[in-house]
């Protein structure tokens, strides 16, 4: 379980990055919006305990402070940033030198998912090309299996098919006791694999809350006219999409991860957040 408790985070001579969050993140897949500057990466090197959370003890893992660095939280930890070079030649040696510190790592899991992206695991990572970097990288850090995995822009450099394999990789890999924090603008390559979604605006945490509270209370609907009852709509070519409330929860409809962060970042943003916390 991640822990957040008043945590807040400044850079030298610089505003807060983070303010005051306050959550409990459990297992499942969680997706990590915000714009641009938000605090995502920031966030995600605090859990990882690349940098310090203020005050140190805010952000912990099964109640153990991230920023103390203690081996019985890194290895149940791993961050993969979009610019995250591995210090070794090949997969293989990371493997030989790096996975014995992460008591999960599945050899046989790393095997299959090296093997889905074309990979033996003896190419040259410094060589490779951004999105077979990506790859390598990726298959690697889902077989460490680590309890908290938190992955920033995973599908960038990928193409088409690369962003399939991942998608059919992280429903094989993960399992019921990890939790992933996935922080990515394309929502759309993992949409289905969601169990949360967390929503920095401006260095807050406005939203961390589970797809199956957030779907009993709005829903995402659309049509060619203008909808009834909207709290939230915009328009585009010929077509509009809306949320409207949802309060004895008939609606099911998927949740439309674009159009709630867009309306996450409108003036109606707290009557929505209003209705889905009652």
């Amino acid at each position: 379980m991640i822990q957040f408790d008043n945590l807040s985070y400044r850079y030298k001579r610089g505003p807060l990055a983070l303010d005051n969050l306050n959550a409990a993140i459990g297992p499942g897949i969680h997706l990590l919006l915000g714009e641009n500057g938000a605090g995502k990466t920031t966030l995600l090197h605090i859990i990882g305990g690349l940098r310090m959370a203020i005050p140190a003890h805010s952000c912990t893992i099964d109640g153990e402070a991230t920023a103390l660095r203690n081996p019985s939280v890194l290895e149940k930890t791993f961050v993969l940033t979009d610019e995250m070079m591995f210090p070794y030649g090949n997969i293989n040696q990371m493997v030989r030198h790096h996975a014995p510190f992460y008591p999960r790592f599945n050899a046989e899991m790393l095997r299959a998912n090296l093997d889905s992206f074309g990979m033996t695991g003896l190419e040259p990572i410094d060589h490779f090309s951004l999105g077979n970097r990506k790859k390598a990288q990726l298959a690697y850090v889902l077989a460490l299996r680590p309890e908290v995995l938190l992955l920033d822009e995973p599908a960038n450099g990928l193409d088409i098919s690369a962003r399939h394999t991942l998608l059919q990789m992280l429903a094989r890999c993960v399992g019921e006791d990890q939790t992933v924090i996935i922080s990515t603008h394309t929502v759309w390559d993992f949409q289905n694999l969601f169990d949360g979604v967390m929503m920095l605006r401006q260095g807050q945490l406005v939203m961390c809350d589970s797809l199956w509270n957030i779907s009993s209370k709005i829903a995402f609907v659309g049509g060619s006219e203008p909808i009834d009852g909207a709290i939230y709509m915009q328009q585009s070519i010929g077509h509009y999409e809306a949320i409207v409330p949802n309060p004895d929860g008939s609606l099911q409809t998927n949740i439309d991860f674009v159009l709630l962060y867009n309306a996450l970042q409108s003036d109606k943003a707290s009557q929505i957040l209003s209705i889905i916390n009652s």
